[in-house]
């Protein structure tokens, strides 16, 4: 039986040959040309950008307090409830600071009576005081008249008294001489009688001019005492600026009664304003404890929002990456539960390394020193998170890898 297989000529079995190095060159260079790419990428990565997997979102946690303390009336949330920003939390009792409102401005309502009242007292105090001070000056100029009136009317009354005694000493002396005359009737019963009711009368003036004395001695001593009240009065009159500044510091002190009472009233609705708790920011409740009937105290925390709103990076980064590394270069943010990219930017180097912020600093007591490289945080900020994460997907404590551009 002839066998059928083809012959192969001369030149296609030297093309068969040749085929085998080509390929194998051809491999070659793929390999050399991966690894030259992988290369540049490593030399452009390790030039150019520093990265690291030790690094997780951080935000605000914020313990949500009672201002007052009360009675829950109401409770609005359940745990790991979004809120927004002035969503109510829960309600407290407001019967008690209702009635404190209504007494404070009950208090503000007397204080500021009370300041009408002394306000309009200090024109009428100056207006009263101007006119006493002219009155009294007036009465005490009157008062030494009458004290040198007073004095004159003594002086007369007294010369009316020498006279009168002057009088009566003639009269009783013809009286003595016409004794007897009268006895050897040289002179008429008449005559006697005549000279008896003479002498008599002179006696009766000497003591009404006495009397007009003495009255005149109390006219001059009331005088005095006149004139020494229209002093005191004029004096008195005297302190009207002083009695002005006393009516006006009392006018000051209703008024700043009236501030008080006013500080007081506000102090009341801002606490019965308390007894509606709200959400201070965005975020998410978590570790709620209060319930319903439950007595608050002032301080006392109810429950944790974690913020949703400020959020950030802690990257804890090589020391030996920090050489490039500077405030405000950009980062690019890969988060491992969403597996997108965020945009960043370092906005902090640590002052200190992770094991000397840490509870027990390591310490070399023995002398032994083993160099261990130590990592540094490093603080990241979204820069356009807004936008980048709209429904909020991002969680303090989330594992991220951030990647920044040194160069």
């Amino acid at each position: 039986m002839a066998d059928s297989t083809p012959v192969a000529s001369p030149q296609e079995t030297e093309t068969e040959a040749v085929q085998p190095p080509s390929r194998r060159r051809s491999i070659v260079i793929v390999v050399v040309a991966i690894i030259v790419v992988a290369a540049i990428v490593l030399w452009w990565r390790s030039t150019y950008s520093e990265d690291t997997d030790d690094a997780q979102v951080n935000g605000h946690l914020i313990q949500v307090s009672s201002r007052i303390a009360g009675q829950v009336i109401e409770v609005d949330v359940e745990e790991n409830q979004q809120v927004k920003a002035g969503d109510v939390i829960a309600k407290l009792d407001p019967r008690d600071f209702e009635v404190a409102v209504e007494n404070a401005q009950a208090a503000l309502g007397t204080a500021q009576a009370n300041a009408s009242v002394a306000n309009v007292t200090v024109p009428l105090i100056t207006v009263n005081t101007g006119s006493n001070l002219r009155s009294a000056d007036a009465d005490l100029t009157s008062a030494h008249a009458g004290v040198q009136q007073a004095e004159k009317q003594l002086q007369a009354a007294h010369a009316r008294v020498l006279q009168a005694q002057a009088n009566n000493t003639k009269a009783q002396s013809d009286l003595e001489r016409y004794k007897p005359l009268v006895a050897n009737d040289v002179i008429s019963k008449q005559q006697w009688d005549a000279a008896v009711a003479a002498a008599d009368a002179a006696n009766a003036a000497v003591v009404d001019a006495q009397a007009t004395e003495q009255a005149a001695s109390d006219g001059v001593r009331i005088a005095h005492e006149r004139e020494s009240a229209a002093e005191a009065a004029l004096k008195y009159a005297q302190t009207a600026p002083q009695q002005v500044a006393v009516q006006d510091a009392r006018a000051k002190a209703a008024e700043a009664q009236v501030e008080q009472a006013q500080a007081q009233l506000d102090q009341a609705k801002l606490n019965l304003s308390y007894c509606v708790i709200k959400a201070p920011e965005a975020g998410i409740i978590t570790r709620k404890s209060v319930e319903i009937d439950q007595n608050v105290s002032a301080g006392q925390n109810l429950l944790t929002l974690v913020s949703l709103e400020d959020l950030w990076v802690t990257a804890n980064f090589k020391e030996t990456q920090l050489r490039h590394m500077r405030a405000g270069q950009s980062v690019t943010i890969h988060v491992d539960s969403t597996g997108r990219e965020y945009s960043g930017r370092v906005t902090q180097i640590g002052g200190a390394t992770g094991s000397v912020l840490s509870l027990f600093p390591p310490e070399n007591a023995t002398g032994n020193y083993v160099k261990v490289v130590q990592r540094v945080p490093v603080r990241i900020d979204f820069t356009n998170l807004a936008n980048e994460d709209p429904r909020h997907e991002l969680r303090p404590g989330l594992s991220v890898e951030p990647k920044v551009r040194v160069k």
